[in-house]
């Protein structure tokens, strides 16, 4: 009823709903008055198969008494429960608050396993195995719909398991992301770079920033539209991005989407918008900061290397 704004739908919906009990009600009893046949028992003079017919029996007693027990449960339930407009019934049971008190009752039970490693720095909840394993299943939980179950991403969502981030991976930017989210956006610039022709010497002027192949001649003709057409303001005069505006470095291996000249001229063209939502108020303190140990050991494992494609 929540999508209804006047009362009216509210009284509707219970009137309907109580006459059609009191219906069946009335049914039941008109039905229960009648009597079995002490002779024979004609047919309804519906016929199958040349010999089968089905007789025209009353319904048994047992059967219409468990009807009339089946309105009243359903009476008794509408008067204790929801069911009836905007009636909360008289245990004022909802889906949330039940939800609430089995979420409180779980943290009662996991506060002082939260307690134990909310006392601890990131780094040594991450070398913890239990810590790691919480971690691991909260990430599972959480995150793989976007990062994979591998935390190495795919086209626009970010790998996790490299050494390369957006928005800085030590570990309190790794909490804050988790904490409040992230939305990184890249404005369309076509019209600020010039023509066709200036989005497409531009493209080939940021390959050749990560050494990419390129058309060197088309690369010298984009640099001055690096400048000239803002990419400077978040990317650095050296493209090595900013970390405080989620501005990815353009001078590494590593590509949101991907490194080919055809997509960086629709970034340029169209611009991007990625938005990492926020999990501190569903999460809790607690968890959040197990999950961002989990993450952060993901590339500060030893062996793990910086820079893979994301």
């Amino acid at each position: 009823m929540a999508d209804f704004t006047s009362t009216g739908w509210s009284l509707f919906i219970s009137i309907v709903t109580l006459l059609s009990i009191a219906f069946c009600v009335w049914l039941a009893l008109v039905l229960a008055r009648g009597r079995a046949p002490s002779g024979p028992v004609g047919t309804t003079g519906h016929r199958w198969d040349e010999t089968l017919e089905e007789y025209n029996h009353p319904l048994p007693r047992w059967w219409l008494w468990l009807f009339l027990i089946t309105c009243a449960f359903a009476l008794v339930y509408l008067l204790l429960y929801p069911g009836l407009g905007t009636w909360q019934g008289v245990f004022g049971w909802s889906q949330k608050s039940q939800y609430e008190r089995e979420v409180a009752r779980a943290d009662e039970v996991v506060a002082p396993l939260f307690a134990k490693f909310l006392a601890q720095d990131i780094p040594a909840v991450a070398a913890d195995p239990q810590g790691r394993e919480i971690g691991e299943r909260l990430f599972l939980t959480y995150c793989v719909q976007c990062h994979g179950s591998n935390a190495r991403g795919s086209r626009g969502f970010p790998n996790l398991s490299d050494g390369d981030w957006l928005w800085g991976g030590d570990p309190e930017a790794i909490k804050a992301t988790i904490t409040g989210g992230r939305t990184g956006v890249m404005p369309p610039m076509g019209a600020a770079v010039g023509s066709a022709d200036d989005v497409a010497n531009l493209a080939q002027h940021v390959l050749s920033l990560s050494g990419r192949p390129h058309d060197a001649v088309r690369a010298a003709l984009g640099k001055p539209k690096f400048v000239a057409g803002g990419c400077i303001a978040c990317h650095g005069p050296e493209g090595k991005g900013n970390p405080a505006l989620g501005a990815p470095n353009l001078t590494d291996p590593t590509w949101l989407y991907d490194s080919r000249a055809s997509t960086i001229v629709e970034t340029i063209d169209k611009g991007r918008t990625n938005q990492m939502p926020a999990f501190g108020e569903m999460l809790g303190e607690g968890k959040v900061h197990l999950l961002a140990a989990y993450v952060w050991g993901l590339s500060n494992r030893p062996g793990a290397q910086g820079g893979a494609p994301r």
